[in-house]
């Protein structure tokens, strides 16, 4: 399909001069020179030199390969792609070009941009490719050394096999497609972050047209080779090697599927930042009011007590209270080891019991939110406690929806339904809050995208007054810590039945008011260091 550009341009030039790797060979100045943006004979956009009756032989440059550098205020140097290697890209042709003034330079340049621009975006391919001459979103936004242990990751079988064997996740996808022919029959499907594909199996035996399989890891080879065995499928998928910001695809789809939500600590929805993907393949690939599966997501959050979990932590800083370590005493570690261990949200399946306070959850519409609003998520928390207990922390687990024409499926993580390989997250307080049964909880979940592809996650909870005269009362208890979702403990245990309410069964060891602890490099919000006694008086 050949691309349309918009309206051709011409500029006047004082004169243009190709490099050679002797000397440059100027054209002769017999008659003005111009040079035109405009389509080549081929379809393609180009940068045409010509004098007034005809064009300069040799001198047209293919934008797709093209740039453009100012040496100075009326000179430039436009160099173009000279191998076909994509290993190793070389510029070997090089045009100089001198302008009559520094107002038609500036246009010039102005004009070589936006062409460049539409080119990169909007050029028509066969079956999908890789568009490499910018360096795209993702990579404006995330650290190299993370890319790169991303994709080495999702490039290899076993975790993908990881992924299948989850046949609550599996079999929900298989469902919401299946059950929803309608939406996919006759249809253009784009999967992002295709994996081993078999989502786009899922999406072509539903009776999509056509489904492209995009995906930027090694898994890519292997998701061609299943998709080549399954022919009577596969006919009808493309896989693209490659990332979602960066690929260009033939033509726009009528619906995406994906699984935006991670599966290295995907507990809380966003980690991995796989979602703002999903969001940019909305905004480059759907058509109009198409569908997406996931159609929204919910974090859900409550409050939880779990002694045996808090002192499980706790302990492990004990090695630290080593005052004769082979000579050495490691005490003034001690705080630092403490707060290290307490900022791992751990990721584990827990008994829904628990809980201690009916949960809250935080939506978010993949058809709507923009990709900004993912980088920096605040969530007001507000909760009764149902029973007197200590709160050591909140728990968070998620869910989604395929809004389906003809049937809506929700796939969850919560504690109590099936294990997921998501299994649920809670971040635990150093210092717990003690709470009676009515009594308002209230704080913060504030989580900050960084550039190793996860969260900054900061956790206040506070305990209100309670009883008579609470409503002019204030904050008798604050806890608040500071966690990286990057770097959590695989505690993974399945959920224990406790036969005991644990606020009434404390543990030998340790207890929260016994521990005293140094906060360090607690940058916002900062973890108060008063010690709450049982009778819950009031911070001084």
């Amino acid at each position: 399909m050949e691309q349309k550009y918009k309206q051709e341009q011409e500029f006047p030039l004082a004169s243009v001069a190709e490099l050679s790797s002797s000397l440059s060979s100027p054209v002769p100045e017999s008659s003005p020179v111009f040079a035109r943006f405009g389509g080549g004979t081929s379809g393609t956009a180009e940068l045409q030199f010509h004098r007034e009756s005809e064009s300069i032989d040799g001198l047209r440059v293919d934008l797709r390969a093209a740039q453009l550098f100012k040496l100075g205020p009326v000179q430039s140097v436009c160099i173009s792609e000279g191998s076909n290697d994509k290993k190793e890209k070389s510029y070997s042709r090089g045009i100089t070009i001198q302008f009559r003034d520094e107002e038609e330079s500036s246009a010039f340049h102005c004009a070589f941009d936006q062409w460049n621009k539409e080119v990169v975006q909007g050029t028509d391919l066969a079956n999908g490719v890789v568009s490499d001459s910018k360096k795209s979103k993702f990579d404006d936004k995330v650290e190299p050394y993370s890319a790169k242990m991303y994709f080495h990751y999702y490039g290899q079988l076993l975790h993908q096999q990881n992924m299948l064997q989850d046949y609550v996740r599996t079999g929900t996808y298989y469902a919401a497609v299946i059950e929803n022919r309608a939406d996919f029959t006759g249809r253009v499907v784009v999967d992002v972050g295709a994996g081993s594909g078999i989502l786009s199996l899922f999406a072509a035996q539903a009776g999509a047209k056509h489904v492209y399989a995009v995906e930027a890891s090694e898994m890519a080879e292997y998701a061609r080779k299943l998709i080549a065995e399954n022919p009577s499928l596969g006919q009808r998928i493309t896989v693209i090697k490659g990332k979602v910001e960066e690929v260009e695809l033939p033509e726009k789809a009528d619906i995406l599927i994906s699984e935006p939500m991670a599966w290295f600590v995907g507990t809380l929805l966003v980690n991995e930042r796989m979602l703002e993907s999903y969001v940019i393949a909305r905004d480059r690939f759907l058509v109009p009011n198409g569908k997406m599966f996931p159609t929204v997501g919910r974090i859900h959050m409550a409050p939880f007590s779990d002694e045996y979990l808090f002192v499980e932590i706790a302990n492990k800083a004990l090695f630290w209270q080593q005052q004769n370590y082979f000579g050495v005493d490691l005490t003034p570690l001690y705080g630092c080891a403490f707060q290290g261990y307490f900022s791992q949200p751990v990721v584990d399946a827990f008994d829904p019991r628990l809980l201690v306070a009916p949960a809250i959850s935080h939506t978010i519409d993949f058809t709507k939110t923009k990709e900004e609003d993912l980088y920096e998520i605040d969530i007001p928390l507000r909760f009764i406690a149902s029973v007197g207990t200590r709160v050591h922390g909140l728990a968070c687990w998620f869910d989604v929806l395929f809004d389906g024409s003809t049937v809506q499926r929700w796939l969850t993580t919560a504690p109590g339904a099936p294990t997921t390989h998501w299994y649920q997250l809670r971040c635990v307080l150093s210092q717990p809050l003690y709470v009676m049964a009515g009594q308002e909880i209230t704080g913060q979940l504030r989580m900050i995208a960084h550039s190793s592809q996860s969260y900054t996650i900061y956790l206040t909870l506070s305990a209100k007054m309670w009883g008579p005269g609470a409503e002019q009362g204030g904050i008798l208890q604050t806890s608040s810590c500071k966690l990286d979702l990057k770097e959590p403990y695989y505690r993974m245990s399945q959920p224990q039945a406790y036969a005991v309410a644990q606020d009434q069964q404390p543990h030998p060891l340790m207890h929260a008011q016994d521990i005293q602890i140094q906060g360090e490099d607690l940058e916002e919000p900062e973890l108060l260091q008063q010690q709450i006694q049982n009778t819950g008086g009031q911070l001084q």
